[in-house]
């Protein structure tokens, strides 16, 4: 493995503008270093329906020996902001400017497995087929994942890589997550002449709120108000008013509960001030939950074994693409890529995890063969 041009990779990657649904130029940076390796690659037409100028990209690598068909994936898009990311590398670790995020959640795990594949076929590591998918919109929720065409991959084994601390951690469990929009709708009046007249939205979503639990609910699930809409002049009783929201649980009765709990918290409060209230919640993706005993667990805990790592099988509260491979028949987890503080302008990545993934990939690799 080369690690000068894996971090060359990584400083490239980052430098390349790619918010959700803006990812094309990095596709197209990608494609002929995917091409280079030997890879069959096509673009698929999710973009329009995940909102995206690109589709997933798509990457297959045919088999020189026996073994099963294993999946690698990461996304292309980065939050907001990450327009003009200035990397800088500081005693072995690599920042922003503080100006951006750095855009290593998720450039760091295409890096890795780009490396990886790139040492394999360096070495002539014998492999089976090897498939990598780059989605779309992931931080959008999940879309390119959601919308890809599962009849174009033949694995049935996948590791993506795309979650913080250091290497070694497997999520091996991701919950569902249920989005959610409460429209309260009331009467206008002059708020100064006869606000007795009103029903005011904004007092009945917030009495609705006030009645909410949310954030922690449990050790399984959570619930947050993202954003209030709503309102105008102050002289003026406000008429209609909205929150989105979302739910997230590990365990699937434990959101309908959540869900039911957040909808008759609005209907009571409509009830109660005289006004009326739209509720309508969506399944973002399923909750997924892979057996530590399971192949696709073991071999990635003996893999890590191999470069010196202990592997640690756990639970996250985050969503990843891994919910819609475990959806869509394919057994996969989600591995670290030692990112830290991701979303925010202090994130960072330690060079040594970075070149720990890509030395993670390759030993999958030799693994199945």
């Amino acid at each position: 493995m080369r690690k000068d041009r894996l971090l060359q990779y990584f400083l490239d990657f980052v430098q390349i503008d790619s918010p959700t649904g803006e990812e094309r130029d990095f596709a197209n940076h990608l494609i002929p270093i995917l091409e280079s390796l030997g890879m069959q690659v096509q673009i698929d037409d999710t973009g329009k329906r995940a909102g995206s100028n690109s589709g997933n990209l798509i990457g297959r690598l045919p088999a020189t020996s026996d073994g099963p068909s294993i999946l690698f994936s990461s996304h292309m898009d980065t939050v907001s902001p990450s327009r003009g990311v200035n990397p800088i590398v500081r005693d072995g670790i690599v920042y922003s400017d503080g100006t951006t995020v750095l855009g290593g959640d998720d450039k760091a795990g295409i890096a890795a497995i780009i490396e990886g594949i790139q040492t394999v076929v360096d070495e002539n590591i014998p492999h089976g087929d090897i498939e990598v998918v780059f989605t779309i919109c992931e931080e959008g929720g999940l879309f390119g994942s959601k919308y890809l065409d599962y009849s174009k991959l033949n694995s049935k084994i996948g590791y993506v890589f795309d979650t913080g601390g250091s290497v070694g951690k497997i999520i091996i469990g991701g919950p569902s997550q249920a989005q959610i929009t409460a429209t309260f709708t009331g009467r206008e009046a002059h708020a100064g002449v006869s606000p007795e007249e009103g029903i005011s939205a904004i007092q009945m979503l917030a009495t609705a709120i006030s009645n909410m639990k949310l954030l922690r609910v449990d050790q399984d699930t959570t619930a947050n108000i993202g954003q209030i809409e709503g309102g105008g002049p102050t002289n003026i009783v406000t008429k209609q008013a909205t929150f989105f929201a979302e739910a997230r649980s590990l365990d699937e009765a434990k959101l309908a509960e959540q869900i039911h709990h957040m909808r008759e918290a609005c209907y009571a409060s409509a009830e109660e001030y005289g006004g009326s209230v739209e509720f309508i919640d969506s399944l973002a993706y399923s909750a997924f939950n892979v057996p530590v005993e399971s192949e696709v667990v073991q071999n990635v805990i003996k893999a890590l074994a191999n470069i010196g790592i202990e592997g640690v099988p756990t639970k996250t509260g985050g969503g990843s693409d891994t919910s819609n491979y475990n959806e869509n028949g394919i057994s996969a987890v989600n591995l670290s890529i030692g990112e830290t503080k991701p979303h925010t302008l202090e994130e960072s990545i330690r060079i040594e995890d970075l070149n720990n993934s890509a030395r993670l990939v390759i030993e999958l690799i030799k693994l199945y063969a």
